[in-house]
């Protein structure tokens, strides 16, 4: 079942179970009552042949009446008598049977099982959080799917025909909103095909095979975009250009982390741009985590260096490294990006378990670009979106999937603490197209 399928049945299944099952409801219905009328009738006819059989034997019992009758008076009574007696001999025996003790509750055998209603309530949790994650990629997504649905629409209302001109309008269309040149090239070519195979014709039919394609196009194993723990020192190191939200990211992510029990060191790497040490420092101070600092324009290599060392010697859980984003010109920020990675290859022992690459959503285009740049000196594992709450360039998200193939991990779905969230391909599809799935 692609993703597509997957988001039409969570959307609309319910309400066609309901649909079902009032239907079946209703025939079973039907059938109970032709039942019960045919019941009745045959019970009427059996009732009145039972009748007429009394009312003949009646009338032959009336004619001897009146020889029985003293013969009648003279049994009545002592009759009557025994029937006293047993009457009060059953009253007796019940209320003795009433002073017997009943026996004690055998006392119930404990087991470690839990109950039925301690299941229910575990359910109904696992439930409730599927909704509020469901609910905040909703209101999260807000934005962007105002954006494209209008502009879909506004698309499918010039539909006349499917010619060269619609194709170019569908491109167009694609581009505009973020969705990337070679996904909008691809679709295109894609559909061709489909009208020629499928015969679409209509408006309907041509919108749905668009958004079909656009769904399915985020196909991916949802374990590739899960951020990677392992036991020991997990070190995570955050790039991305000044402005994107790496400090804010990486103070977001410390708090879970704390709140979940584990150990947190930050790193303030960022010794270039004023004022991004001490906004680290009130992340750290707000969530619990701990801190190593420098002073300004110190070595960034110098800080991961005591940062790798004091970590091991604590037994940290989590290394969250934020770096510069800018230096005096791009060639020294990479270099000092790669001197950071040495470092980390050397004292640690390995790689980071995660870099992450921060991209401020509202950017659109330009963050792919970043992400390319990036990504040759560092080697991404995964992408963070930040600010999606706040763009109508939510399509950004695809383009980076085709153009990249690097896994979106974590996406800013506003501007609470806890509104950066794992990012779930199944619930960005649900957001991002709940508004325009039944066209």
């Amino acid at each position: 079942m692609g993703l597509f399928d997957k988001l039409k049945k969570s959307l609309f299944g319910e309400q066609q179970d309901d649909e079902e099952n009032k239907s079946a409801v209703e025939e079973n219905d039907d059938q109970s009552a032709a039942k019960q009328s045919e019941t009745t009738d045959k019970d009427e006819a059996q009732s009145a042949s039972e009748t007429t059989d009394l009312d003949s034997k009646l009338k032959n019992d009336a004619e001897q009446v009146d020889d029985s009758t003293d013969l009648e008076a003279e049994l009545s009574a002592p009759t009557a008598k025994v029937a006293v007696e047993k009457t009060q001999d059953a009253s007796k025996s019940n209320d003795d049977a009433s002073e017997t003790p009943e026996p004690e509750p055998e006392p119930e055998s404990s087991t470690s099982e839990p109950s039925e209603t301690e299941a229910l309530d575990s359910e109904s949790t696992s439930v409730d959080d599927t909704k509020e994650s469901d609910e905040k990629y909703e209101a999260g997504l807000q934005k962007s799917r105002n954006s494209f649905a209008a502009g879909f629409n506004h698309f499918l209302a010039k539909f006349r025909s499917v010619d060269n001109q619609f194709f170019d309008d569908l491109e167009d269309f694609l581009i505009e909103s973020d969705v990337g040149y070679e996904l909008a090239m691809d679709l295109s070519d894609q559909l061709k095909e489909m009208v020629k195979e499928e015969n679409l014709k209509t408006k309907e039919q041509i919108g749905q095979a668009i958004i079909e394609y656009l769904v399915n196009s985020y196909q991916v194993d949802e374990s590739t975009t899960e951020l990677k723990h392992h036991e020991g020192l997990n070190i995570y190191l955050f790039v991305g250009v000044n402005g994107a939200g790496k400090t804010t990211t990486i103070g977001k992510l410390a708090n879970r982390f704390v709140k979940a029990g584990k150990k947190v060191i930050l790193v303030a790497g960022d010794t270039f741009r004023a004022g991004a040490t001490e906004q680290l420092d009130r992340w750290a101070t707000r969530t619990g985590a701990e801190i190593v600092k420098g002073k300004t324009d110190q070595d960034p290599s110098s800080l991961v260096f005591e940062g790798i060392h004091r970590a091991q010697e604590e037994n940290a859980d989590y290394l969250m490294i934020d770096t510069a984003g800018r230096l005096q010109n791009k060639v020294n920020l990479m270099n000092e990006l790669d001197k950071i990675k040495r470092t980390i290859k050397k004292e640690a022992g390995t790689d980071p378990t995660e870099t992450l690459l921060v991209i401020d959503a509202t950017t659109g285009q330009n963050g792919l670009s970043q992400a390319k740049e990036f990504n040759q000196v560092t080697k991404l594992t995964g992408l963070v979106l930040s600010k999606l709450d706040g763009t109508a360039k939510g399509g950004i998200v695809l383009q980076i999937k085709k153009s990249l193939n690097i896994p979106v991990k974590l996406v800013g779905l506003g501007e609470q603490v806890d509104d950066l969230v794992d990012f779930k391909p199944d619930e960005f599809m649900r957001g991002f197209f709940s508004g325009i799935l039944q066209v």
